[in-house]
């Protein structure tokens, strides 16, 4: 059973952000012979980002490291936009919630690393995955069950989306 303060963060989320390496990969970059890296993505969170967005919730990807991988999966996710080799990552945040209209409360970020610390500590529902360093978890409201890059994306946007009384329209995409 999730507690009621963290239903409450989730139930004022209107829009998502996401780190990538760590959260929606598993951590691990593979280089080939000529230095192009390759990421690991999950298909499960790939889905929660897209139901997310069908129902209204923008996702933005931060990242501190760039990648050629990064641009065809937001694509395939439909996230609203990228930012990449942003460091420190806090310095978008004032443009996306001015760009958005929204305030620090209504607003989610998922993180795993140390780069990620100064956005946990500015959003209204700060979430680290369940293999986040330590002071990460310290600074979450929100520790996922799953790993990065295997389905904790999709275990918050449910999370999201059940405290908003939105998962039965996703079921209802995908009955018929």
């Amino acid at each position: 059973m999730i507690e009621e303060s963290i239903l409450s963060k989730a139930k004022k989320v209107r829009l998502l952000l996401l780190d990538v390496d760590g959260v929606l990969t598993d951590g691990r970059i593979i280089y080939d012979s000529k230095g192009k890296d390759a990421k690991f993505f999950d298909v499960h969170d790939g889905m929660g980002v897209y139901v997310l967005g069908k129902l209204g919730i923008k996702t933005i990807l931060i990242t501190a490291k760039g990648s050629r991988s990064i641009a065809p999966r937001a694509k395939d996710m439909r996230v609203e936009e990228v930012y990449e080799d942003i460091s420190p990552k806090s310095e978008v945040l004032d443009k996306i919630l001015k760009k958005h209209k929204i305030t620090p409360d209504e607003v989610c970020f998922v993180g795993d690393d140390l780069v990620d610390l100064c956005l946990m500590k500015r959003v209204g529902f700060p979430i680290a995955v369940f293999n986040a360093v330590p002071e990460i978890k310290q600074a979450a409201a929100y520790i996922t069950l799953r790993h990065g890059g295997r389905g904790a994306v999709r275990e918050v946007a449910e999370l999201i989306l059940k405290s908003q009384d939105k998962w039965k329209e996703v079921i209802k995409l995908y009955e018929s």
